[in-house]
């Protein structure tokens, strides 16, 4: 259950800047956490950043104030976000798993010390000078996106081996995202052809999945985008409907009744942010700090899903799963 305290902060509004701003007043640092996530995801999500912040000495309410903001996939909130953010001398930002936002926080400042979460690597985004030496204001984890794109595309052809046309559904709100020339090249080593299908909002998902009846596909790949988890019941049950063989980037998705996810381990990614903020509150600094790199990935399979579209998974595919979801 969520605290009233908590329920303030993770609504992302103006109602949080009293808080964090009597915070700065009596001493206590602001840590700005500012995720494209939905708030649907709090709860699950911001538990782990603060079990990393707990090790590293900071108790959140007692000698640290998070002021939560979930943007649900409004990446256009993200500049007047960090302009207020930084306006105000937080003491960290945290972008966890988004790049856009990573991007927007390092356009904002560069001196307010950054911790981010990137599927990208982030010396090509100039976000650090390296991954061992960083060399600014930002460090953070990289979520080796795209590796675990060729490594899902080539699970999804060992369970659906027939699949030649697959489409992939990308959130044009989401730049810079390489999903699309990442997919492109691991296609082509597996001889299928990629059907590139756009969707922002829930609306344009449900519009996406019914052009499938113009042009249909064998599969769907969804790529990784912060706002589709909180809409992963209406993936699950769309892609039933078009009887469609679907991966997903994280587990959220198989949960809700998805067919099969690859990927970083999410919650872990957020842990390992939360002991990065904890360090830099007790003066490490960021170009200091190597940038991680994800080495916790996870198969998450639905045997149930797999049924209901008339899947056999194969034998060697349930041995490797982290988990099979009956």
């Amino acid at each position: 259950m969520i605290r009233r305290r908590e329920f303030v902060t993770l609504a992302g509004g103006a109602a949080a800047w009293p808080l964090a701003a009597r915070a700065q007043q009596a001493g206590v640092p602001v840590v700005g956490f500012v995720s494209t996530r939905s708030p649907d995801d709090a709860a699950r999500y911001a538990a782990p950043f603060r079990k990393g912040l707990n090790e590293a000495g900071f108790v959140e309410g007692r000698n640290v104030t998070v002021e939560y903001h979930w943007l649900d996939g409004s990446y256009d909130r993200l500049p007047p976000v960090m302009a207020d953010l930084v306006g105000r001398r937080v003491a960290v930002i945290v972008t966890p798993g988004s790049g856009p936002a990573a991007l927007a926080a390092k356009a904002a400042t560069a001196t307010i010390p950054i911790v981010f979460g990137v599927g990208e690597d982030p010396v090509p985004l100039d976000l650090v000078a390296s991954l061992a030496r960083p060399g600014g204001n930002a460090t953070g984890i990289h979520m080796v996106l795209g590796e675990t794109v060729a490594r899902r595309l080539g699970l999804l052809h060992d369970l659906v081996p027939n699949a030649t046309r697959i489409a992939l559904l990308l959130n044009p709100a989401n730049a810079p995202n390489p999903t699309l020339r990442d997919v492109q090249q691991a296609a082509r080593a597996l001889g299928m052809q990629i059907q590139v299908l756009k969707a922002a909002t829930s609306r344009e998902i449900e519009t996406a999945f019914e052009s499938l009846g113009s042009e249909p596909a064998d599969a769907l790949f969804v790529a990784p985008d912060a706002f589709y988890p909180s809409r992963r019941v209406q993936f699950a049950i769309l892609a039933a409907r078009y009887r469609l063989p679907a991966t997903y980037p994280v587990r959220d998705f198989v949960e809700a009744g998805g067919l099969m996810s690859y990927g970083s381990d999410v919650a872990d990614a957020f842990h390992q942010i939360g002991v990065y903020t904890g360090r830099i509150l007790k003066g490490a600094k960021p170009a200091d700090l190597p940038v991680i790199q994800s080495s916790k990935f996870e198969l998450v399979i639905n045997q149930t899903a797999a049924w209901a579209l008339g899947i056999t998974v194969p034998g060697d595919l349930l041995s490797i799963a982290d988990q099979v979801i009956e």
